[in-house]
């Protein structure tokens, strides 16, 4: 595998998440009631609802994949942050998988949660990268990279982090699609 080409398709698809977020965002928030919009949507958002967690899988396993690929395949060291984001990531695959097989859709405010914590960590990883003033320094804490180093940057802004970002993003939003199983 070209580490170049699958940097450059992984941030394509952090792009590409970047604007279906926004999308998500828009779709979930206009009003059911307006005349023009609400009844156009019904159908689009009783669609989410009913795929939301088949999305959520594959933005998940889509991240988590990504990060073993930079790790084990590119070489990349994962620093503390990196491990955190992990830690919250890698077990959506699995909660997601269950979910989908068990037909439970109340696992998604566990899964919006994780995803929640996820985004501030990856919004202080991103700020780091950028020169931003660490709390504690990463290096500081254990034996690992510094925070701040960037491995990938394409496009001018899309780096390992953002590309976190945008997968707990998505994953946040398309969990507020599903409605619950009674």
């Amino acid at each position: 595998m070209n580490p170049a080409a699958v940097t450059t398709f992984l941030s394509v698809l952090t792009v590409a998440g970047l604007v279906g977020a926004v999308f998500l965002a828009l779709i979930y928030l206009l009003p059911k009631n307006s005349k023009k919009t609400g009844k156009k949507l019904v159908p689009l958002k009783q669609w989410l609802s009913q795929y939301a967690f088949h999305l959520a899988l594959i933005v998940s396993l889509t991240a988590t994949m990504g990060s073993l690929y930079f790790s084990e395949i590119a070489g990349y060291e994962p620093c503390k942050l990196c491990w955190y984001q992990r830690i919250l990531m890698y077990p959506q695959v699995l909660l997601l998988g269950l979910s989908l097989i068990m037909k439970d859709k109340n696992i998604g405010r566990y899964l919006l949660m994780l995803s929640l914590i996820g985004l501030p960590v990856a919004v202080y990883h991103y700020y780091l990268q950028w020169g931003g003033n660490p709390l504690v320094p990463c290096s500081t804490v254990g034996i690992s990279v510094d925070c701040s180093d960037r491995f990938v940057m394409q496009f001018g802004f899309v780096s390992i982090p953002f590309m976190s970002f945008t997968s707990f993003l998505l994953i946040a939003l398309l969990m507020l699609f599903p409605k619950k199983s009674r």
